[in-house]
């Protein structure tokens, strides 16, 4: 493969203007983010050469956080440079970021009204739809063997039953995933390659073309030092400044955690959160991490964003010798700035070693056992919402190791089902988009609302 000598091949200006566009699109999950960006740099603009673009995203996949925004990061660096990520990753979350935030603050300030409350049931039945249809799409691209399909099993049952911690569940899936492949790798065959590369003009960053930028232990020891500064400054100013027993400190210090296991993207890692959030911290009752989701699935931007809305409750709840709004305001950018950070890290400093990555088959076989356990995990997701969006109360039992949370039938919530039941009809047969859906779906818990 041939280098590049170019540092911006494509006008800096000009990358700006399309990666800002792309950011006012980015709708829908990882699936409808990626599906933007294809269309725009591969299709549209020919920037990236498809085979280029799947190399990329491919990478992303291996590493913890939201692919669809490491995957801007990437392909910004691509393009033109470190500046080119730096703007390409920052501009992809940030309409998401403010939407959110003004959304917290709503909901935080009207949250208990009627018409909010209404709202609330049809975008919270219209979420465990969605769910469902993550598990169906992840499944369909991660399971294509007996033996991936125990491993997302086994997740789902540890998750659901035994109520192990998810970092447990991918590393115990990596190393099984590794196992496999080392003892036996016919388990783990892969499937046909991607489609070939889309007809049009030869692309500026063709399909044989690598970076400029060529690894070194110099330069990997500068990101490395550079970004955990920026990473854990703040963080450390806030401890400084409110004590290690404040709800900012706790959040920071969870939430830069989990920006190292969020394998599978956000719909996996949201087990966990919502176990940690919900049931650890008490930063917020069950049924709000779904409202947060609804949420969040309305915003631009990476779907882990509803880590803000989770930071900016429990700060507003516990503000300490803050103000309660300033404190929801602190929690949730800080919580936002520890979560995303080390995207631009992990991808600044792997991406000129991701041609050796990709070849690597000991690699590919643990991602595979971790890319399977995802499946177990979103499923676990889709039922935890699922008890807390259509009945109005849980119960836990307890069988020997065994924890299990079951519903109470009679605290079924008519009004929640009937929409969830038009939502899955909605999704699967129609295929109408997240965001139509969820807009119905709306309608509907307001009209319910109205009926009674």
């Amino acid at each position: 493969m041939a280098d590049t000598t170019r540092r911006d091949l494509v006008p800096f200006h000009t990358a700006v203007r399309a990666w800002f566009r792309i950011s006012l699109q980015t709708f829908g999950g990882p699936a409808g983010q990626i599906s933007v960006m294809q269309r725009t740099l591969v299709d549209e603009q020919r920037w990236i050469g498809q085979q280029r673009f799947l190399h990329a995203l491919n990478y992303c996949m291996l590493l913890p956080g939201p692919e669809a925004q490491q995957l801007a990061i990437y392909t910004g660096w691509l393009l033109n440079g470190t500046a080119g990520g730096l703007v390409a990753g920052i501009l992809f979350v940030l309409p998401g970021v403010i939407a959110l935030l003004a959304l917290s603050a709503i909901y935080v300030a009207y949250g208990t009204t009627t018409v909010l409350s209404a709202l609330f049931v049809g975008l919270a039945a219209a979420v465990v739809a969605i769910v469902a249809q993550a598990v169906v799409r992840v499944a369909g691209r991660a399971l294509y063997s007996p033996a991936l399909v125990a491993l997302a099993v086994a997740a789902f049952v540890s998750l659901l039953a035994f109520q192990v911690p998810f970092p447990l569940v991918v590393l115990g899936a990596g190393v099984a995933g590794w196992v496999l492949g080392r003892w036996v790798p016919s388990s783990l065959a892969h499937r046909p390659n991607h489609a070939a590369a889309s007809e049009g003009p030869a692309p500026v960053v063709s399909d044989d073309v690598l970076h400029a930028e060529r690894p070194s232990l110099r330069r990997a020891s500068v990101i490395v030092g550079i970004g955990l500064l920026v990473w854990f400054l703040p963080l450390l100013a806030v401890v400084l400044a409110t004590g290690r027993d404040s709800v900012f400190t706790e959040q920071g210090l969870f939430f830069s955690g989990t920006a190292l296991v969020t394998f599978g993207g956000a719909y996996a890692v949201l087990a966990y959160v919502a176990q940690e959030a919900v049931q650890t911290y008490g930063w917020l009752e069950p049924g709000e991490m779904v409202r947060g989701l609804a949420l969040a699935e309305t915003t631009p931007g990476p779907l882990i964003m509803v880590v803000q809305f989770v930071a900016f409750l429990g700060a507003y709840r516990d503000p300490g010798g803050l103000d309660p709004w300033a404190a929801a305001l602190l929690g949730a950018l800080l919580t936002t700035w520890v979560t995303f950070v080390p995207c631009f890290i992990l991808i600044f400093l792997g991406a000129p070693y991701v041609e050796r990555l990709r070849g690597n088959a000991t690699l590919a076989a643990a991602l595979s056992g971790i890319t399977a356990s995802v499946v177990g995990v979103i499923a676990s997701l889709a039922v935890y919402f699922a008890l807390h969006t259509l009945f109005d109360r849980t119960r836990f039992h307890d069988w020997g190791p065994v924890h299990l949370e079951l519903p109470v039938l009679d605290a079924l919530q008519p009004t929640a089902l009937a929409i969830g039941a038009l939502a899955l009809v909605m999704i699967f047969w129609r295929r109408w988009s997240v965001l139509r859906t969820l807009g119905v779906c709306a309608v509907l818990g307001l009209a319910a609302e109205l009926l009674s």
